[in-house]
């Protein structure tokens, strides 16, 4: 990991984990926690307002529209 690699936000409620980790390493990370912890299931995550303002983000620069709920 480099100085300049920056850093994700990862929770487990379950564990009461609450640490960041480089974005390199980051699906790395998290599958080996919920895989060693938790039988594999997706329990650990990115903090849900980093993950959320991701998706915002993306769905953005995709000129997608994730608050529209009509199908017109």
């Amino acid at each position: 990991m480099s100085d300049d690699d920056p850093t994700v936000p990862i929770v487990c409620e379950d564990c009461g984990t609450d640490t960041r980790v480089p974005i390199s390493d980051l699906r790395e990370t998290l599958d080996r926690h919920n895989e060693n912890q938790h039988d594999g299931d997706d329990v650990a995550q990115v903090a849900p307002r980093i993950a959320n303002e991701l998706a915002n983000v993306v769905a953005e620069d995709m000129n997608l529209d994730l608050g529209s709920t009509d199908d017109e």
